[in-house]
């Protein structure tokens, strides 16, 4: 079952049966991996002719040879098929890592003559610090929302934007982004939400970015990234991806294609997960604010359920202590496990400011009182345990300081009423 054959089937089947395609008739119940790194050529004109073909963008053609894996490799294809069904789009192609990426989207628009990018804050660390810094021959415009379309000139090339963003969960309209960007394309990163609770090219969106490392490999042991976009962007990526050779390996391939079948029902989980301890941490005294979209106030524009089909996995909590609390949290988790990285099946734990994010500029930097947690698929009791007796341990500290300051007023008073 291809992309193109499932617009009548549910999500969760597509996981299931994506990319599935000639598995069944090969005689195998799952995909096999192909490891070759180069392929027979039956003739050197059929030969040539399919080097040219794959080395431009093109798809691999009926009875042609793949030639090299640097091309065209069987297992990554069907994970990029999985993943363009879930995303509703023409196609996708796949990279090595997030970042390689978002760099062939950047590259293909620098390339195009159009190097000019509009981002709106905050995004991934890595994005940010990446246009940023220009390394990839853009320049870049830093909006808010209502600034997008007054940021556009003729030689923007693309509209950046993430949502839910990293690492406080701000929620964008990916209509309304659309809309102001006119004619130029929009990509969204959709790493968080995962296609399962969001489907950006439903909303306007021409490029559908995902650090595939996260939820959609799932278990922290394959790192790999795509984009799901228009037949014509899927061209463009795969001359990028060739000529600079940021292919993913075959069993990444494999390994990627097989945790999008179980991606609805991990996401959900975990999910439901963070919904219940997003609540519990709502007004916790070590806390100035939780940031979670389903919490009251959190989405003015009414986001959940038009475009956002729940709240996702990531909650955000900022420590009413500054750093030293934000610090003191994250080494005090112990089942919780202090880590980059998000969307596996065990929960994580991490200060932005201090590590995703810290290649951003102080005036976009996160505030050092926030912490991510990343809810895994541990039973949420034990989860609530730990995250509780971490704050506990905040308070605490807290609790010691104010007997200290007291501690050290007492002779002073003693003094004065001598």
């Amino acid at each position: 079952m291809s992309h193109n054959d499932s617009p009548g089937h549910r999500l969760e089947t597509i996981a299931v049966h994506g990319g599935m395609d000639g598995v069944r008739e090969s005689g195998s119940h799952v995909p096999t991996i192909d490891l070759s790194t180069t392929n027979p050529l039956t003739d050197v004109e059929s030969g040539g002719d399919s080097y040219e073909n794959l080395a431009t963008g093109g798809d691999l053609e009926p009875g042609a040879s793949a030639v090299y894996q640097r091309l065209w490799q069987p297992g990554v294809a069907r994970f990029e098929d999985s993943l363009a069904a879930l995303e509703r789009t023409d196609g996708a192609v796949a990279f090595a890592t997030g970042m390689a990426a978002l760099a062939a989207c950047l590259l293909a628009t620098a390339a195009a003559g159009r190097p000019h990018i509009v981002a709106v804050r905050p995004l991934y660390g890595g994005t940010d610090h990446v246009l940023a810094t220009g390394l990839l021959g853009t320049t870049v415009a830093w909006v808010q929302p209502d600034g997008i379309s007054a940021a556009i000139t003729p030689e923007t090339g693309l509209v950046v934007i993430e949502t839910p963003a990293n690492p406080t969960l701000e929620l964008l309209d990916i209509a309304a982004v659309c809309a102001a960007a006119g004619e130029v394309p929009v990509l969204v990163d959709n790493t968080f939400a995962t296609p399962v609770l969001q489907q950006p090219a439903l909303h306007g969106a021409t490029l559908v970015l995902h650090s595939a490392t996260k939820y959609l490999g799932g278990h922290g042991d394959v790192m790999g990234g795509v984009v799901a976009t228009s037949t014509e962007w899927v061209t463009r990526l795969r001359q990028v991806r060739a000529l600079t050779g940021g292919l993913l390996n075959p069993f990444a391939g494999y390994l990627l294609h097989r945790g999008i079948r179980t991606l609805p029902v991990r996401v959900r989980a975990q999910q439901q997960t963070a919904m219940q301890l997003a609540a519990l941490l709502d007004g916790h005294p070590a806390l100035s604010r939780v940031h979670y979209p389903a919490l009251p106030g959190q989405d003015p524009q009414g986001l959940l359920g038009r475009q956002l089909h729940g709240p996702g996995s990531l909650i955000a909590i900022e420590l009413a202590g500054g750093y030293d609390a934000a610090a003191r949290f994250t080494e005090s988790c112990l089942l919780i496990t202090h880590a980059v990285s998000l969307g596996g099946v065990d929960s994580l734990v991490q200060h932005p400011a201090s590590l995703t994010h810290r290649p951003v500029v102080a005036s976009a930097k996160p505030n050092a009182a926030v912490v991510r947690l990343s809810i895994g698929l541990e039973h949420v009791d034990d989860l609530a345990a730990d995250i509780l007796a971490a704050l506990d341990a905040v308070l605490a500290d807290k609790a010691l300081a104010a007997d200290a300051l007291v501690g050290a007023a007492e002779p002073l008073a003693e003094q004065l009423n001598a």
